[in-house]
């Protein structure tokens, strides 16, 4: 007769067994990329590169959870709150990471503390532009015009607190002018009424703008970055170069993983991100988009987020800035 204890056990390890399924060893091998936007945008695309590329290196799945709401918010703590074994990963512009924390009030994070900086993965450079109601060709002349009419010209961005809305800021505090904003709830409106006419100035992506600087309706007035974008628009030069340093605003995007994420994990993803976009087809669909890929070692990218972060933060209090 069999040992009861020994019968026992083997039932045990049989029904153990039957409970591990091969789609429950996918699921635990299973790489997830939180977007917490809806799909279509910068922060989609990007998720999706590094999933493939995690898929192709692994033969694991990896794919990617488009969590939008509470602007942002609602993906970045379900990251927050995951396993930190380097499987489920954050896909994240600028605002929610340096903006974000001070101007919302009771900002649930501490980015610093929360989470561990992978890699910035891409950016899209900014352009201040000049609508045909502003009546002035270049920078220059821009702000003598200002400073000769306080008050008396004015810039819109895509909403309060928005990044192209505080480069507006910064440019008025590098310049000592005084322009009037004008919030929109968005790009397209806001960019509709600078070249109608309604609104003379506008901090904006270039993609967004580059074909109506190319064909006259706006003028490029410099770039919102240290060096000049070499692919989109090489001959707009930087408002550093134009006299007016200190206005550096780009559009980013990065990668981020829960505290506590082991250093080979995160170094895995870096390479992971590394491979995705040394590949010429993934490099070709970031420029279709007006995206220029960049890297950054995990500590260069923790020393950008806590600096563009300090930087915002005195703009936001100078200016009184509160979220709509």
């Amino acid at each position: 007769m069999r040992n009861p204890r020994r019968l026992l056990l083997s039932c045990l390890a049989s029904l153990v067994a039957g409970l591990v399924t091969p789609a429950a060893l996918a699921q635990a091998e299973r790489t997830t990329i939180v977007a917490p936007f809806p799909p279509g945008g910068p922060v989609d695309t990007l998720a999706r590169i590094l999933a493939e590329q995690i898929s192709r290196r692994s033969g694991q799945p990896a794919v990617v959870e488009n969590l939008p709401g509470a602007a942002g918010n609602l993906g970045i703590d379900k990251v927050k709150k995951a396993r930190a074994d380097g499987r489920t990963l954050l896909m994240i512009p600028a605002g929610n990471l340096t903006i974000n924390p001070t101007l919302m009030t009771n900002f649930p994070f501490n980015i610093e503390k929360d989470f561990v900086a992978v890699t910035m993965v891409a950016k899209a450079p900014n352009v201040l532009v000049a609508g045909p109601g502003a009546k002035v060709r270049d920078v220059r002349e821009l702000v003598a015009a200002a400073k000769a009419r306080p008050g008396g010209f004015s810039y819109a961005s895509p909403g309060i607190g928005s990044g192209l809305h505080l480069a507006g800021e910064l440019f008025k505090q590098q310049t000592g002018t005084d322009l009037m904003h004008i919030p929109y709830k968005g790009t397209a409106p806001a960019l509709n009424d600078v070249l109608g006419g309604t609104v003379p100035l506008m901090f904006s992506n270039l993609p967004a703008t580059l074909q109506h600087i190319r064909s006259g309706k706006l003028v490029a007035l410099g770039v919102t970055d240290s060096v000049r974008d070499a692919v989109v628009a090489p001959e707009i030069p930087t408002l550093a170069e134009l006299g007016i340093p200190g206005v550096v605003v780009t559009s980013w995007y990065g990668v981020l993983a829960p505290a506590g994420t082991p250093p080979e994990a995160v170094a895995q993803v870096l390479k992971d991100t590394t491979d995705a976009l040394a590949r010429p087809e993934v490099r070709e669909q970031l420029r279709s988009q007006g995206l220029t890929p960049v890297l950054m070692k995990p500590v260069e990218f923790a020393a950008h987020i806590k600096a563009e972060t300090a930087t915002w933060a005195g703009i936001i209090k100078a200016r009184n800035i509160v979220a709509e």
